[in-house]
């Protein structure tokens, strides 16, 4: 069977990462083989969990030269799809285009809530209790040119508690709804692409 080659961009723990990488050896992702880890982050400890997975794992500096690195990176090692796994870095739109419909992102909202530029990590959720909604969740979109505006895959709704603070609201997020998309939304882009792939033959 033929599998998507998939490299997971990140810039911080790689805890989606990781929910990616035990999702994949429960065997939820059979389309889809995490083939590189990327950083913009020396320090991310999602290089680490990569390399315990035996994942191959690569530190790019931020730089004019950034995604040219990473295009040959891509290149080299035959990737078909990125995932962007708490990525803090913004495409640029002529590498977004050469990849249309073969990214996709997770973001700690209900997607047209608190999202777009600006609107990262805890910020997310701060603004969500000072907004006081009773309802958060989380996304899997497309990546488009336009931050947060690509088409949404899946989405999952979960419930904001009295007394919640922004931490405890990302947590709740992250373990009731990012951990458990972003393995579904890369196995159905995975079969997707295996599809098209397999029609090309």
């Amino acid at each position: 069977m033929l599998r998507a080659r998939t490299a997971v961009l990140v810039s911080g723990g790689g805890t989606n990462l990781q929910a990616l990488i035990d999702a994949s050896l429960r065997g939820e992702m059979p389309h889809a083989e995490l083939a590189l880890v990327i950083s913009n982050r020396e320090s991310a400890y999602a290089l680490t969990r990569a390399g315990n997975a035996g994942i191959p794992a690569v530190f790019i500096p931020n730089g004019p030269c950034f995604e040219e690195e990473l295009i040959a990176l891509l290149d080299e090692n035959g990737i078909d799809m990125i995932v962007l796994a708490g990525f803090l870095r913004i495409l640029s739109e002529e590498f977004i285009d050469c990849w249309e419909g073969r990214i996709i992102n997770v973001h700690p909202s209900l997607i047209p809530s608190f999202c777009g530029k600006g609107f990262y990590g805890l910020k997310v959720h701060e603004a969500a209790l000072e907004r006081g909604v009773k309802v958060t969740g989380a996304t899997v979109h497309i990546v488009t040119a336009e931050a947060d505006a690509g088409p949404i895959l899946l989405q999952k709704a979960v419930a904001v508690e009295d007394g919640d603070t922004p931490e405890t609201l990302q947590r709740r997020v992250m373990e009731e709804a990012e951990w458990k998309l972003l393995p579904m939304a890369a196995e159905m882009l995975a079969a997707k692409i295996t599809e098209e792939q397999e029609h090309m033959i």
